[in-house]
């Protein structure tokens, strides 16, 4: 059975055994390892869409780049992610600025 590639991340699978599979790791063993409820992201799927934005809009005309808005889920791997893959972090509480600095997130990258 394919899956909504607009919901799932790209390389999330159903298996033979009918298993939800992401990142070619079965989901019921990252239950069993973490516990649940658990949220899982595929750094993949992150990094290649946010590779897509910086591919279509690039730095070009938008003054201050495109950036992702660490209101959405703010985490210091997923920050990094994100701006490897060419993006700036919009960032709008003091909470959200420190965790993009110990993320490494470069200044000239952040706009608040």
């Amino acid at each position: 059975m394919p899956l909504e590639p607009r919901i799932w991340s790209k390389t999330t699978e159903v298996s033979e055994q009918g298993s939800l599979v992401v990142g070619g790791v079965d989901v019921r063993t990252l239950a069993q390892q973490f516990g649940t409820p658990l949220f899982v992201l595929d750094e993949t799927d992150v990094k290649s869409r946010a590779a897509a934005f910086h591919a279509a809009f690039g730095e070009g005309d938008i003054p201050f780049g495109i950036h992702y808005a660490s209101k959405a889920f703010a985490s210091a791997d997923v920050l990094r992610w994100v701006v490897e893959a060419g993006l700036g972090v919009d960032v709008a509480t003091g909470g959200e600025l420190a965790l993009a600095l110990a993320a490494g997130v470069p200044g000239n990258k952040i706009v608040v």
